[in-house]
């Protein structure tokens, strides 16, 4: 366990950092940074983001009267120091381990964490109705929101500060994170003209309108908003026309800035708006230098850094589905490739380094990455859209009305499809089988390996409607992959073991496990291949001939593939035992994902136990079912 050094050791609580003359807190922000570096080299988890957040963790706490003042993060994954700060430092050793600490903030984990987040961009909405929830009960504290520059391309920020700008009696601060990275580099126009006024020279030459001439962006901005000199070439231009009193920017790593700067936002009325600048990977030269790769390490020796990685034995989904972009890519060019700002967790590094005319990095924008492929697809090119199955939450409503209901040609590879392990419930890819099954149009498709998860992606891609392929985070069962291009039949499942009696019914991840099973029960299993469509002759072939059928997803069992087989069943009008195993009723915390699926009874031991407790009575004691009296 990480030790903590003479400052750090003394705060147990915000409470105890309030104790700290304003000269001890430069000190304990290197002894912070310094533990933060320690502690995640043994755990791994979110590290470049978590150093750029130091001083200003320090500075909030140190100024507000946390927790009765709320602090709201955005995303989350930069909370380290304030979880170490308020309590929880020697339980840092346990980070996104099974019953440790999650690498978000947790309301059940602490009242410090006053929302619980993993997605980006829904800071601002929260703090607003904490903000207005204290006036309405007659309460007076402050609520902050503190969100990076990257979630700022997200439509709900603005949707929240659209609202916000109209109550003026309100104590509501947002604090722009600017460090110009989200987790791969930041897009759009947005995120263009911040970096472009935060240039020294540029800022310092731009201050007299009438010697500069104004790059673009800010020209179209001061068109917009016929300002007057000093609004058309700082950010308060825009945030103030939303209702903000903007302040800043100022440096995120100047303790000396940040804290009479806060004191003074914290005596004012209405909706604030505070721009501070920081730097990802501050204080540890090798995240300064590459802070991607040091987003979110695994283990490493902090004197040494990151080392290259061994080619593993086995290839990621991730890295399948990369490779088959870059190939359909060249086979055709009416391919294009989208991605909400996820260019290195989908694996389109090498496809936007082979093709950038194809590629579009939208930002953290999901809703509007479907919309925009369904205008691409109107046009009769063909896009591909990368986003893990937790994202694709966001973008529900245009999934179903944008791109569904008018049929239109889009692919989405979802990565994440199942468990996450370390992330926790926020970034489960749980329920995608559930809320894409029931859309019409679609067609729904989960790989079984590597081999096939190539297979389907081109069977995906060729089919001239929506359609959706989910994988699983990390690496395949080691199958070996085809260079050919080759697509499955449309909806049809297959056979992957004859036996008797029981029928194991499998989709995706789980065919590998249910194999393992069906071996110790002598079952027969099929590999479903589809969600939908549904090879409803093969499970009415299957019920015809063997006593009991079973189902195994790693998805949510209610609504899900399981119910698909039900409900062919019924519409058939065959009366059958049906045991439906995938992910319970509940929310499932980080952890090794191997270790929460036996948890779940989703291992190979687990469907074999399950299997046997609940047709008990059929079984004999061979294992083999008995024949019905």
């Amino acid at each position: 366990m990480t030790q903590p050094s003479k400052l750090l050791s003394s705060i147990d609580s915000p409470a105890d950092l309030r104790k700290l003359t304003r000269a001890q807190l430069p000190p304990l922000a290197d002894e912070l940074r310094h533990f933060v570096i320690d502690s995640v080299s043994k755990t791994g988890g979110h590290l470049s983001s978590n150093l750029g957040t130091v001083e200003l963790t320090i500075a909030l706490h140190y100024v507000f009267n946390t927790p009765e003042d709320r602090l709201v993060w955005d995303v989350g994954h930069q909370t380290y120091p304030h979880k170490i700060l308020t309590g929880r430092r020697d339980q840092m050793h346990t980070l996104r381990q099974l019953d440790g600490v999650s690498g978000f903030p947790r309301r059940a984990e602490s009242p410090y964490d006053t929302f619980g987040v993993g997605h980006s961009s829904t800071s601002i909405s929260a703090a607003l109705g904490m903000a207005l929830a204290a006036k309405t009960k007659g309460e007076s504290r402050h609520s902050v929101a503190i969100i990076g520059d990257g979630s700022m391309t997200a439509g709900m920020v603005f949707e929240a500060m659209n609202n916000a700008g109209v109550y003026d009696d309100i104590n509501l601060l947002v604090v722009l994170n600017d460090n110009d990275m989200s987790i791969s580099p930041p897009v759009g126009a947005l995120n263009r003209h911040l970096a472009r006024l935060m240039s020294g020279k540029f800022y310092a030459a731009a201050r007299n309108v009438g010697k500069s001439v104004l790059p673009s962006p800010v020209l179209e901005l001061a068109k917009r908003f016929e300002e007057h000199a000093k609004g058309m070439i700082v950010p308060a231009t825009m945030f103030e026309e939303f209702g903000f009193n903007y302040i800043g920017p100022i440096d995120g790593h100047d303790l000396e800035s940040l804290i009479p700067t806060l004191q003074n936002i914290k005596n004012l009325k209405g909706p604030q708006f505070l721009h501070v600048v920081t730097k990802k990977g501050q204080g540890y030269k090798l995240a300064e230098a590459d802070p991607i790769l040091y987003h979110g390490p695994g283990k490493f020796n902090p004197a040494e850094g990151i080392k290259p990685a061994s080619t593993p034995a086995k290839q990621t989904y991730t890295q399948v589905f990369g490779k088959w972009l870059c190939d359909m890519a060249a086979q055709d060019n009416q391919l294009v490739g989208i991605t909400p700002a996820m260019r290195e967790g989908s694996g389109m590094v090498e496809f936007e380094q082979k093709f950038p005319q194809r590629y579009y990095d939208v930002g953290i924008a999901e809703q509007h990455s479907v919309t925009f492929a369904a205008g691409i697809a109107c046009e009769g090119l063909k896009p591909v859209v990368a986003i893990y199955s937790t994202f694709l939450q966001r973008a529900y409503d245009q999934l179903i009305h944008d791109v569904a209901l008018q049929n239109l040609d889009v692919t989405f590879a979802l990565d994440r499809a199942g468990l996450v392990g370390a992330d926790g419930a926020t970034h489960a890819g749980n329920y995608d089988i559930a809320f894409l099954r029931c859309i019409p149009n679609m067609v729904v498709m989960a790989a079984s390996d590597e081999n096939e998860c190539r297979q389907m992606l081109t069977t995906g891609y060729h089919y001239p409607g929506p359609a959706a392929i989910r994988y699983p985070r990390g690496a395949g069962i080691g199958a070996a992959v085809e260079k050919e291009l080759s697509s499955l039949p449309l909806g049809k499942g297959e056979i992957k073991r004859s036996g008797s009696r029981i029928a194991i019914l499998a989709f995706g991840s789980m065919v590998h496990p249910a194999l393992k099973a069906a071996d110790k029960l002598d079952a027969t299993l099929a590999n479903m291949r589809f969600i939908k469509p549904l090879d409803v002759e093969l499970v009415k072939s299957l019920a015809e001939s063997h006593d009991v059928l079973v189902t195994v997803e790693e998805g949510c069992v209610m609504g899900g593939a399981g119910s698909a087989i039900a409900e062919a069943l019924a519409e058939a009008g065959i009366c059958k035992p049906l045991l439906i195993l995938g992910l319970p009723d509940q929310f499932i915390d980080h952890g090794d994902p191997a270790v929460l699926l036996a948890q779940c009874g989703l291992d190979a031991n687990g469907i074999e136990a399950s299997i046997r407790e609940r047709f008990a009575a059929q079984l004999t004691a061979t294992g083999k079912l008995a024949v019905n009296s």
